[in-house]
């Protein structure tokens, strides 16, 4: 029986190491030549011990500074399976806000960024509007613990801001909620949702946001929930992103009781 390659022997050495917490989460792994020095190994085998911890998310490379131990995470639970009728569920709003709160986790959320844009793609196609139509959008970044967590991007026909809901070009946070706040000014009362959700590899905005790897090895879930009116009409839709390293999802079905989450679960 052949003998385990030396860079594996290295690999597993230098993972006792982080596993033990003598290597702490973002410290610098020592350079090549150093390594090498120390396992009697050379700058090709230890160049693969390293690949070998990258692949399985225990080290990260950050270009010009070297190569450190990964952040150890705990992801956040989202429950997907909230009662639409509430006009909340599944991390938007305030349920974003009492959810994170109630796994003894602190959130936190941008001012909204608000902009009239041109409805193109997938939102033109959900919200049932033409390509040319224009649409309000409200994008915040969303927190938890201090660290970058998810995007979320709500857009809504311009038509409700010429009928009335003027608010939603305010760039300010809508207290109530815009889905009780369109039912009282435009009478339009949410009744349910579709959540259609996908997997992608990161773009180069949530790399740098969510502080990824580049080469793409953590993907994010990317959500696009419609919200239906009481006429059946498309009234929103909310784009959510993800990244695939701090986020878990649960999707509860018929009577069954709350998951237990947090520390004291």
């Amino acid at each position: 029986m052949s003998a385990e390659p030396l860079y594996r022997r290295i690999a597993a050495e230098l993972r006792g190491q982080i596993d033990s917490g003598e290597l702490q989460p973002g410290r610098q792994l020592p350079a090549e030549l150093e390594l090498g020095d120390q396992f009697n190994a050379s700058r090709h085998t230890i160049r693969d011990a390293v690949k070998a911890l990258i692949s399985l998310g225990l080290v990260e490379v950050r270009p010009g500074q070297g190569t450190f131990v990964t952040r150890r995470i705990d992801p956040l639970v989202t429950t997907l399976s909230a009662d639409p009728a509430s006009g909340f569920g599944g991390g938007e709003g305030a349920t974003y806000l009492s959810e994170v709160s109630a796994q003894h986790r602190a959130p936190a959320m941008s001012a909204p960024r608000v902009e009239i844009q041109v409805a193109t793609g997938a939102v033109a196609d959900r919200l049932r509007l033409a390509e040319d139509a224009q649409v309000v959008s409200r994008h915040q970044q969303r927190f938890i613990d201090g660290q970058s967590w998810s995007l979320q991007t709500s857009f809504y026909p311009m038509d409700f801001v010429l009928k009335g809901a003027r608010r939603l070009i305010e760039p300010s946070e809508i207290a109530e909620g815009t889905v009780a706040y369109l039912k009282d000014t435009l009478g339009l009362k949410q009744v349910g949702y579709r959540d259609w959700i996908t997997f992608r590899s990161p773009d180069t905005n949530e790399v740098v946001f969510f502080a990824l790897p580049d080469d793409g090895r953590v993907p994010v879930y990317e959500f696009f929930r419609t919200a239906f009116d009481q006429n059946g009409q498309p009234m929103r839709v909310t784009v959510s992103v993800f990244p695939a390293d701090r986020n878990q999802f649960i999707v509860d079905v018929g009577a069954v009781p709350a998951p237990r989450l947090g520390p004291d679960a």
